[in-house]
């Protein structure tokens, strides 16, 4: 069943009191202390009329009666109460009305014009905001100014056109940009690259941004839009967040390790697991309380094959994060109104978190080969897509030599969408897969393939697979067709050149393939080490061996280990290539190219 809709007017003006900005958000509501009331017999006599036209479906009549209340009394709660009748009833010229005449009987009422700024918007006259913001702004409080600022974008952004957002926002905090207090004027400037952001004008935003943190290069506003950009692919952006870190770095407190782990979840992205490992150990190790630092470097160190090391780091994510998980004093049982506006409820995003630490620790133990601990982690998982936990399930039934037993598993997933049956096609695929079962594999991609023609992360797989059977021009004809659906596929690019290279054929053809996915995603370490390996197959060892060393530090991976080891001994370094290949052993003895390359080059670690 599809979630009610509130009207958008109404949706709106409650915004203007869930505290959605910390300079002007509502206060909650508090209990009010019993005091005579100050009405009259004729004013409360209009306030009781007003409020039972209101009863009996006579918006219009109760709107009229306690909008003359308010003005006659000019208490505020009777102007709130008018406006709040209009909103529901979705009458918003008349809201509008109510709140001007409020912001006649009380000038410097912040209720008065958080309903006025947000009225405008929902009205879609987010242009006439000017006045009310620039009022508002005035009257906040000089500790809280900074807050205010940084909240316009967000605020005008409910429902306003991005270029008519730019247009307010910079009217209105031009005069704070030159003020003397540089947290001011700096947020002033964030407000402003905010904005730009909103409007996709990425250049322009990096500009005010990059004038925010020449004022004041601590400023949280602007570390956090830096990181965002970082996160839509915007390299220029990371300098910003640098600076933030050097000058926060005598002591920045809980906000510079939060900063710590958003970016080293962006470096990990970017798969600079190197960088990412040291910094994610620093926040650990500094902020040991901040639990999701824990959750992610364990995440990490599995994707680096640290076995041991992850298992340790989520057992200790799991002991930390289980003193969060009773309720805070006073929480709400159920979902409160913000909540039900999108933000997550903090229980179930810590019994999300947990299952995700328990699934990967699933993991750890099956590569240990304890099979019944896989599955005791697997029994204790409460909020993972059932696809995902069933997947795991299968996998360890087909670890136990029943295939078909795990293929059933997946079979018998409902599918009642179409992404649905896809994953369920993908999953069972992978397991095929897995068990080198390629024929079988194949049949059901191809299935996928004809629910799903042109799926290119279809194709891209019926390639790797295509690649395992030694299937080459088959490999290489939808390698082709996955970079003419998609330009950008990077890894189609690269699986083309590596292959080639592999073979040793084709090499300059391999070369202009792998760095054009260089282009498209400058610094992987896996698209190096291809470019490593093509440089080592055509005989130039010193830029191989730096291309692969660079893959190395980044992401200690034992397929590039393998390869830098193997350019080391060549070059006659075979102490340093020995080094290495004993750390990709002690990581992953079971792997394919370290087999194959000590085989072939005769080693016995």
């Amino acid at each position: 069943m599809q979630k009610l809709r509130r009207p958008v007017l109404a949706l709106l003006m409650a915004g203007a009191t869930l505290g959605a900005s910390p300079a002007w958000a509502a206060e909650p509501a508090k209990p009010a202390k019993a005091e005579n009331s100050a009405l009259s017999g004729e004013l409360f006599h209009l306030i009781l009329i007003g409020e039972l036209e209101l009863r009996a479906e006579n918006p219009g009549a109760a709107y009229q009666l306690l909008l003359d209340a308010a003005r006659r009394s000019k208490e505020e709660s009777l102007f709130r109460r008018a406006t709040d009748i209009a909103v529901e009833a979705r009458a918003g010229d008349q809201a509008l009305a109510s709140v001007q005449a409020w912001r006649l009987a009380a000038p410097k009422s912040l209720d008065a014009l958080r309903y006025e700024v947000q009225l405008l918007i929902a009205l879609n006259r987010a242009g006439d905001t000017t006045e009310p913001l620039k009022t508002l702004l005035g009257l906040i409080p000089p500790g809280d100014l900074a807050g205010g600022l940084l909240a316009l974008p967000r605020t005008l952004g409910r429902g306003a056109k991005p270029e008519t957002i730019v247009e307010v926002v910079e009217r209105v905090v031009a005069p704070y940009q030159k003020q003397a207090d540089p947290a001011v004027a700096a947020a002033a400037w964030v407000a402003v690259a905010r904005a730009r952001l909103g409007a996709d004008r990425v250049e322009d935003s990096l500009a005010a941004l990059n004038a925010a943190q020449l004022l004041q290069p601590q400023s949280e506003g602007a570390v956090l839009l830096a990181l965002e950009l970082m996160a839509r692919a915007q390299p220029v952006a990371e300098p910003m967040v640098q600076r933030y870190l050097k000058a926060q770095s005598a002591g920045g407190g809980s906000t510079l390790n939060a900063v710590r782990l958003i970016y080293a979840r962006g470096l990990a992205g970017q798969e600079r697991h190197g960088e990412a490992l040291e910094l994610l150990q620093t926040v650990t190790r500094e902020a040991p309380d901040l639990t999701e630092s824990w959750l992610t470097l364990g995440a990490l160190q599995f994707e680096l094959r640290q076995y041991p090391e992850s298992e340790r780091t989520l057992q200790e994510f799991l002991s930390r994060s289980e003193n969060s998980a009773a309720l805070p004093q006073g929480h709400p049982a159920t979902p409160g109104p913000d909540e039900a506006e999108g933000r997550p409820d903090p229980r179930s995003e810590l019994r999300r978190q947990r299952s995700q630490a328990m699934m990967v620790l699933s993991q750890v133990a099956e590569k240990r080969g304890d099979l019944p601990a896989a599955e005791a982690w697997l029994d204790r998982i409460e909020e993972v897509p059932p696809l995902l936990l069933q997947s795991r399930r299968a996998a360890l039934m087909a670890q136990r030599g029943d295939v078909d037993g795990a293929r059933r598993l997946l079979q018998e997933l409902p599918a009642d969408s179409p992404e649905a049956a896809r994953g369920k096609l993908m999953a069972e695929a992978s397991l095929l897969r897995d068990a080198k079962r390629w024929d079988q594999a194949d049949a059901v991609l191809q299935r996928a393939g004809e629910l799903f023609p042109d799926d290119v992360d279809l194709l891209y797989e019926r390639a790797m697979l295509s690649e395992k059977r030694q299937r080459y021009e088959e490999m290489e004809s939808l390698l082709r067709k996955v970079i003419q659906l998609q330009p950008k596929h990077h890894h189609a690019y690269n699986a083309l050149g590596y292959t080639l290279a592999d073979r040793n054929t084709r090499l300059p053809e391999a070369q202009a393939l792998i760095q054009r996915a260089l282009e498209l995603a400058p610094g992987e370490p896996y698209l190096l080490d291809s470019l490593g390996w093509v440089a080592y197959r055509m005989g130039r060892h010193q830029e191989a061996l730096d291309a692969l060393q660079s893959a190395y530090r980044s992401r200690p991976d034992p397929e590039i280990g393998a390869h830098l080891g193997e350019v080391l001994w060549v070059m006659g370094r075979r102490d340093e290539a020995e080094r290495i290949w004993r750390e990709v052993k002690q990581r992953d003895a079971a792997n394919e190219v370290l087999k194959e390359t000590l085989q072939r080059l005769k080693i016995s670690l």
